[in-house]
C-alpha cells in the first residue's frame, strides 16, 4: 500500500492544485485556451489511470462495496464544494431526472462496484483493459437502439476490439478452472456492459441541466445506495485505519471520481471530440504501467497484444466521428 500511496502522491499535488485554481477562475459557459485545456486533460487521464492500482490497494484493507461507498462519499463532499464555489449548484428538474438515475445506478454503483469486487481476483492491469472495452458495445448498442448508423470503420473496430478479447480469454493461455478468475473477469466486464448502457442512455438523453450540474446529485443517490448495500452485505467493517489507509481514499475520490467529473465538462469544450476520445485511450495503458510499477504486476505479451487490439479497435471505430462523453471511464 505504501507503494501505491507513494506512486499516487508524487503525481496527484501539482494536478489538484491546477484543477482547483482553473475551476475556481473559469465559468461553466468559457472553453479554456488549448494548451490548458490539454493540461487538464493529461491530470484526468492521470487520476483515472492510477485509480486502478489504488482501487487494487484499497480492496485488499477494506470491504469492496465499502470501499465504494467511502469514495464515492468523499467525491460527493467534494463535488458539494466546487459546485458550490462555481455558484452550479440546482435542483435536478424533472426531465433530468431519468439520467440522474441512469448514471447514479449504472455507473456511480453497478460500474464501482462490480470493480471493486472484480479487481480482488485479477491483476488490476488486467482489470482495466476489460473495463475500457465499454465502447466496444457501445457501438452495436447504438446501431440497434438509438439508430446509429454501423459504418464500415465501426463494424471493423467492434471486429478487432472483439479480437483482442478472445486473446485475452484464449483457452490455451486462461485458466478457466480458477474460479476466483472467471469471477473476477466476468463482473469486470459485467460493470463494462453497465457502464455501456449508461452511455447509451446518456446519448439519448435531451439535457436541461448541464452533466456536471447533476454530478453531485447522481454522487449523493449512490452513495446512499452503495451504503444499504454495504451494510446489508458486508456489514460494518473493521477497518484498521491508518493516515495512509484514508489518504489513499482521498486520492482515489479526488483525482479519480470528483475533479474528473467537473474537468472532462470543461475540456470537452475547449477540446476537439476526436482529440478527447482518441485521448482517453491512454488511460488502460498508463493504468497497466502503474499497477506494474506500484503492485509489482507482471505486463505479460498476451495482455499487451490484447491491450493493443481493444485500444486499436476502439480508435478505429471512434477517428470516423467522435463524439464527446461526460462519462468517468
Amino acid at each position: 500500500m505504501k507503494q501505491i500511496l507513494g506512486y499516487a502522491l508524487t503525481r496527484y499535488p501539482n494536478y489538484v492544485t491546477f484543477s482547483l485554481a482553473v475551476s475556481l477562475d473559469t465559468p461553466m459557459s468559457e472553453t479554456l485556451p488549448r494548451r490548458t485545456a490539454l493540461l487538464l486533460f493529461a491530470a484526468v487521464i492521470v487520476g483515472w489511470g492510477t485509480t486502478w492500482p489504488v482501487t487494487k490497494a484499497l480492496v485488499a484493507h477494506v470491504p469492496p462495496l465499502w470501499t465504494t461507498t467511502i469514495r464515492s462519499g468523499l467525491a460527493t463532499i467534494v463535488l458539494l464544494g466546487l459546485l458550490l464555489a462555481l455558484g452550479q449548484l440546482i435542483v435536478p428538474r424533472r426531465g433530468d431526472m431519468p439520467v440522474v438515475l441512469n448514471i447514479a445506478l449504472l455507473h456511480m454503483v453497478a460500474f464501482a462496484a462490480l470493480v471493486a469486487i472484480g479487481i480482488q481476483f485479477i491483476p488490476a492491469g488486467r482489470s482495466v483493459v476489460l473495463g475500457y472495452t465499454t465502447p466496444l458495445w457501445v457501438a452495436p448498442g447504438a446501431w440497434l437502439f438509438l439508430g446509429e448508423r454501423l459504418t464500415p470503420w465501426r463494424a471493423a473496430g467492434i471486429a478487432i476490439g472483439i479480437g483482442g478479447l478472445a486473446l485475452m480469454f484464449n483457452p490455451l493461455a486462461f485458466d478457466w478452472g480458477d474460479a476466483n478468475a472467471l469471477l473476477g473477469n466476468g463482473l469486470i466486464l459485467l460493470g463494462a456492459f453497465c457502464w455501456a448502457v449508461s452511455i447509451l442512455h446518456i446519448r439519448a438523453h435531451t439535457w436541461i441541466s448541464t452533466p456536471f450540474q447533476l454530478v453531485f446529485w447522481e454522487a449523493l443517490l449512490a452513495t446512499g445506495i452503495l451504503l444499504v448495500l454495504a451494510l446489508l452485505f458486508e456489514g460494518l467493517p473493521a477497518v484498521a485505519w491508518s493516515p495512509q489507509l484514508a489518504l489513499l481514499f482521498f486520492v482515489g475520490a479526488l483525482g479519480g471520481v470528483a475533479l474528473p467529473y467537473w474537468a472532462m465538462t470543461t475540456v470537452n469544450r475547449s477540446l476537439p471530440a476526436v482529440t478527447t476520445s482518441l485521448g482517453v485511450l491512454a488511460t488502460p495503458v498508463l493504468g497497466t504501467i502503474c499497477s506494474a510499477i506500484a503492485l509489482a504486476e507482471p505486463i505479460t505479451p498476451t495482455l499487451l497484444a490484447a491491450m493493443a487490439l481493444i485500444l486499436g479497435g476502439i480508435a478505429v471505430g471512434t477517428i470516423e466521428q467522435a463524439r464527446p462523453s461526460f462519462t468517468q471511464p
